[in-house]
């Protein structure tokens, strides 16, 4: 399987220890543009996560032939968001990992299947990898300051079960 990542998946996994779980369920590893690890480990120095990341081993970084695609994409996204994207449809991606809403929106128009980390985290809860899925997006929440709206977080935990 060809998973393509965004910054905030790995940042967000990765300040709440859960990092690993994206080698567990994608043991092929994922791949990265090159905007994205300038996001996550060059720029990211200091914020948490940032060390996790370059560490890991499993994650690649590719970078982007579609130039042209990018710059349209930059549009309306960051920079990392549209590489993901770019890259994405680019490689033949079985799965890009984003969770901006508007990247989501853009990559689902391309005909890209979607996942974020919320959506991660309840697939982690699924399969017995993450004990209390409330405790997670929580600290997602409070540790990573992800964004989350009352209808995702209800929503997610019913999906996982609490």
């Amino acid at each position: 399987m060809t998973v393509v990542s965004n910054t905030s998946v790995l940042i967000g996994l990765s300040t709440i220890g859960q990092l690993s779980f994206l080698c567990e369920k994608f043991p092929e590893g994922i791949l990265i543009p090159e905007a994205v690890w300038r996001e996550a480990v060059e720029e990211g120095g200091q914020r948490a996560g940032a060390r996790e990341v370059a560490a890991a081993d499993w994650i690649r970084v590719r970078p982007v032939s579609a130039k042209g695609t990018v710059s349209l994409l930059k549009r309306d996204l960051d920079e990392g968001e549209a590489e993901a994207i770019a890259l994405a449809q680019e490689v033949g991606a079985d799965l890009v990992l984003l969770d901006e809403r508007d990247a989501r929106r853009a990559a689902r128009r391309l005909g890209l299947k979607v996942l974020g980390t919320v959506g991660l985290l309840v697939a982690a809860k699924r399969a017995g990898n993450v004990s209390n899925l409330r405790e997670q997006l929580d600290a997602l929440q409070t540790r990573a300051k992800f964004r989350l709206s009352q209808r995702l977080y209800e929503r997610a935990l019913r999906e996982g079960g609490e």
